[in-house]
C-alpha cells in the first residue's frame, strides 16, 4: 500500500462525545498521528456511558465507535505543568480539534489566536452545537436537540402527531464529516499560503444543510416537501417482516407494483388512472397493496419487486444489517485490538480510496494508555514525566501499562 494520505500529520484531539472525535478518527484512519488529550480521572465522558463495559472494567462501546487510531494521554491543562506539556505538543501539531463551548478555550488561554501565536501553521478545528457566537451559542447542544430545533423532528409528521427523533445520531455524524472537510481544505490551502486557519462546524448548521432540498421548496416557492407524499412509496408488512417499496423514477409505478404482486393493473381503474389520482388516494392504495404483500415473505416480496425493476428493500434491524452480505463485502465491520482487552468488531470507514485507503493501525485506547510514549515523543525524560505526575498534571494510565 502507498504511504497514507495524512502520514506525518500530527493531530491533537481535545474533543469529547461523538461529533468532533469522529472527525479526528477519520484523520487517524487515513494515517494521521492522533493524540487524544483527556481529562485525568474520567477522560472523555463517552468512556463511561456504556454501563456494561464500565461495570467490567472494559473500554466503552460508544467511546470505541469514534476513537480508533488514536493514542491517549491525560493532562490537566489548568495545572501549569500540564499546560506546558500541551503547548509543547501544539508547537509541533498540524491540527488541533476541540468541541468545548464558546469561551472555554479562551479562558484557558488556548483560543485560535493564542495557539496561532506559537504555531501559525496550525489548523484549529472547532465543533459546536449552535456556532461560536449568536443568540443561543452559549447553550448546551446534542444531536436530538439539533433535530428538534432544525425541523428534522417534524419532517413527514402529520399535524397533531408526535415529533419523531431519529434513533441514530445522524446530525452528529454528518457534522463530524463536515468538520473533516474543513480540516482537509485548510491543510490543502496551507500548502500554498504556509498558514493555518480556524475551521468551524456546528450541529445546527449541519441539520439545516441536511434538509437543503426540502428547504429549497419553502425558500423558493413557499410549499413544504414531504417525500413520502410526493410519490408512490410504501412501508408495508410482509408475512414475516416489513418491506419498503418506492415508485420514484418510474412513469407508471402502480402498474409495476401490480405486476410484481400478480394482480390486475389498478392503474387502469378510473380512480387510479393518473399519478396525481394515485397520490390523492394513496391510503386506499396502501391498504390494497398491504393486503397483497402480506401474502408473501419479505424475501419473496423483494424478489418480485426487483424483477419489475422497482426500488425496494427489506426493513432490517441493525443486528441483521450488520451481518448483511453486502455490508460484509464492503468491509463495514472491521476487527481491531484494544490493549489489555483483546479483539473487537466495530463499524469501519465508509470511505474507500483505490491506492491510499483507510487503515486500522490501533483500536480505541484505554484512558492514558500511551502517556509515556507520547511525552517521550515531545522530548520529556523520565524525571520530567515524574514531575508531571507529582504536580497532578498527568493522570495515571488506564489498563495495560503504567503512565
Amino acid at each position: 500500500m502507498s504511504p497514507s494520505v495524512l502520514a506525518d500529520t500530527l493531530v491533537i484531539d481535545m474533543s469529547e462525545v461523538y461529533q468532533a472525535p469522529l472527525a479526528a478518527q477519520v484523520l487517524g484512519d487515513f494515517g494521521a498521528d492522533v493524540i487524544k488529550v483527556e481529562r485525568p480521572g474520567a477522560g472523555d465522558v463517552m468512556r463511561n456511558m456504556d454501563s456494561y463495559a464500565r461495570d467490567r472494567g472494559l473500554v466503552g462501546c460508544y467511546f470505541a465507535s469514534a476513537n480508533r487510531n488514536k493514542r491517549s494521554i491525560t493532562l490537566d491543562v489548568k495545572v501549569p505543568e500540564g499546560r506546558v506539556a500541551l503547548l509543547r505538543m501544539i508547537e509541533k501539531a498540524d491540527v488541533l480539534i476541540h468541541n468545548y463551548r464558546p469561551g472555554v478555550m479562551e479562558r484557558l488561554g488556548l483560543s485560535y489566536e493564542d495557539v496561532a501565536a506559537i504555531n501559525p501553521r496550525i489548523v484549529y478545528a472547532v465543533a459546536t452545537g449552535f456556532g461560536e457566537d449568536g443568540p443561543i451559542a452559549h447553550r448546551p447542544a446534542q444531536d436530538m436537540i439539533a433535530q428538534s430545533l432544525s425541523g428534522i423532528a417534524l419532517a413527514g409528521v402529520e399535524p397533531g402527531e408526535q415529533p419523531r427523533i431519529m434513533g441514530a445520531a445522524a446530525v452528529d455524524f454528518s457534522s463530524g464529516m463536515i468538520l473533516v472537510q474543513g480540516i482537509l481544505l485548510a491543510l490543502l490551502e496551507r500548502t500554498r499560503s504556509g498558514r493555518g486557519q480556524q475551521v468551524n462546524a456546528c450541529l445546527l448548521d449541519t441539520a439545516m444543510a441536511i434538509q437543503s432540498a426540502e428547504a429549497a421548496s419553502l425558500l423558493m416557492y413557499d410549499y413544504e416537501t414531504n417525500w413520502h407524499k410526493r410519490g408512490l412509496s410504501f412501508v408495508v408488512p410482509t408475512s414475516d417482516g416489513w418491506v419498503t417499496i418506492l415508485g420514484f423514477f418510474r412513469p407508471n409505478p402502480l402498474r409495476l407494483f401490480c405486476q410484481a404482486l400478480g394482480i390486475s393493473d389498478l392503474s387502469q381503474e378510473p380512480e387510479f388512472a393518473t399519478i396525481d389520482l394515485q397520490i390523492a388516494r394513496k391510503d386506499d392504495l396502501s391498504a390494497l397493496i398491504s393486503r397483497e404483500v402480506a401474502k408473501y415473505t419479505t424475501e419473496e416480496c423483494v424478489a418480485r419487486f426487483e424483477a419489475q425493476d422497482i426500488i425496494c428493500s427489506p426493513v432490517l434491524p441493525l443486528k441483521e444489517a450488520l451481518s448483511h452480505p453486502q455490508v460484509k463485502h464492503n468491509g463495514m465491520v472491521a476487527r481491531m485490538t484494544i490493549p489489555g482487552q483483546g479483539e473487537v468488531e466495530l463499524v469501519g470507514s465508509p470511505l474507500k480510496l483505490s491506492r491510499t485507503g483507510p487503515e486500522i493501525r490501533r483500536g480505541p485506547p484505554p484512558l492514558g494508555y500511551h502517556a509515556s510514549e507520547i511525552l517521550a515523543q515531545f522530548d520529556y525524560d523520565t524525571d520530567e514525566i515524574a514531575q508531571l505526575l507529582r504536580a497532578g498534571a498527568l493522570g495515571p494510565a488506564g489498563k495495560g501499562r503504567p503512565a
